[in-house]
């Protein structure tokens, strides 16, 4: 496909600003809640993870699309995301083991994009105005039309999605002559995450979101995982109910991004939306246990308060963004439970944050 063959698209904020492009993938419509990603890299695991659900992303690096797509990097069995908005979208791609270009991958996937807008603008905006909803379109040009259909579009705010995109049955994962046995809730979870855990002698039993922690629990596994995934966390009270039954028998549990979120609501600390959110692959967070500082992969809407950590009796803080002193991680005192808010795995991104993992082992073995 030649560049300048394209069709014209259209991309119609919630407050009514309109952007002109030319359209990605799948002609057609798509809506969702509009957000950027700052990663210079990773595309296809940021497309395939699941926390992305119901959002349109905008990639501020300039090109996408030009080392095309290769099935290891995704992190689900699907594209997960609503919608692209970039500047160059290349058709062809120039890595040596790549599968397949980015615009065929789309197609297969219905993903409907828009390229040539200009991302810098479009960000200070969202930087200005906050996080809203948006659609994308390639076969109604009707701004007029665009704006009524967005209005719409239900708020991030108070929104249940893990058990969309949680599998809808248990499986396994590594060897089950491993050592250890960690349950996994299915909020949302990404592939490279099971990936650390099975290469550090864990076999993974993956549940489904809503599973009852009695059906976890008679497994007999020696912890718990809380996995990463879309959503209001508030909302997801079925998980919040799990983690507190976890915690009342003080078994191991660790949580990444959601899975921190709805630790921190079982205690009783209260999450709220951010004004436009953390993604990207170079949010410094500081550990306060240790004193130094890790370079992190993120991707989140939501956030714990941090008031409610300092007054609570039984949560402390460990990390803090050093961006904006959000809270970045927990521990729960007396108890063998702690977590993050940003991604350890880092697919894509740094690998600061692989201690994690390791920590969350040791804590398996006492």
């Amino acid at each position: 496909m030649k560049y300048n063959t394209r069709r014209e698209a259209l991309l119609v904020l919630e407050d009514g600003t309109l952007y002109k492009g030319l359209a990605v993938g799948k002609i057609g419509t798509t809506r969702g809640e509009i957000c950027f990603n700052t990663g210079m890299t990773g595309y296809q695991e940021i497309y395939t993870d699941p926390s992305y659900y119901g959002q349109i992303i905008v990639n501020t690096t300039a090109h996408i699309g030009n080392y095309g797509v290769v099935d290891d990097e995704q992190e689900s069995d699907s594209v997960k995301f609503s919608g692209l908005v970039c500047k160059t979208f290349s058709d062809i791609y120039s890595r040596k083991n790549g599968e397949g270009t980015l615009q065929e991958y789309f197609e297969k996937q219905n993903i409907v994009g828009i390229s040539e807008i200009d991302t810098r603008e479009l960000v200070r905006h969202i930087r200005s105005k906050g996080g809203m909803n948006a659609i994308i379109s390639s076969e109604i040009l009707d701004a007029n039309k665009l704006l009524e259909e967005v209005k719409n579009i239900p708020s991030m705010n108070g929104l249940e999605l893990s058990s969309i995109v949680s599998t809808q049955n248990p499986y396994f994962a590594g060897n089950e002559n491993a050592s250890l046995k960690v349950a996994v809730l299915d909020l949302g979870i990404k592939r490279s995450i099971l990936n650390n855990f099975t290469s550090r002698d864990v076999f993974c039993k993956v549940f489904p979101a809503t599973t009852p922690f009695e059906e976890m629990q008679e497994w007999g596994p020696d912890g718990y995982f809380i996995s990463n995934g879309p959503g209001d966390p508030a909302a997801t009270k079925y998980a919040i109910e799990t983690v507190k039954k976890i915690l009342n028998l003080d078994l191991p549990l660790f949580g990444i991004c959601l899975g921190h979120q709805i630790l921190a609501e079982a205690n009783g600390i209260p999450t709220y939306k951010m004004h436009h959110g953390h993604r990207g692959l170079n949010h410094p967070v500081k550990n306060l246990l240790t004193g130094k500082s890790e370079i992190t992969s993120q991707n989140h809407g939501f956030s714990v308060d941090a008031d409610a950590v300092k007054s609570s009796a039984t949560v402390e803080v460990t990390h803090i963004n050093l961006n904006d002193n959000t809270v970045e991680g927990i521990r729960i005192k007396d108890k063998k439970a702690f977590s993050v808010q940003y991604h350890p795995e880092s697919s894509p991104g740094p690998h600061d944050s692989h201690y994690l993992f390791d920590e969350f082992i040791s804590l398996l073995r006492k």
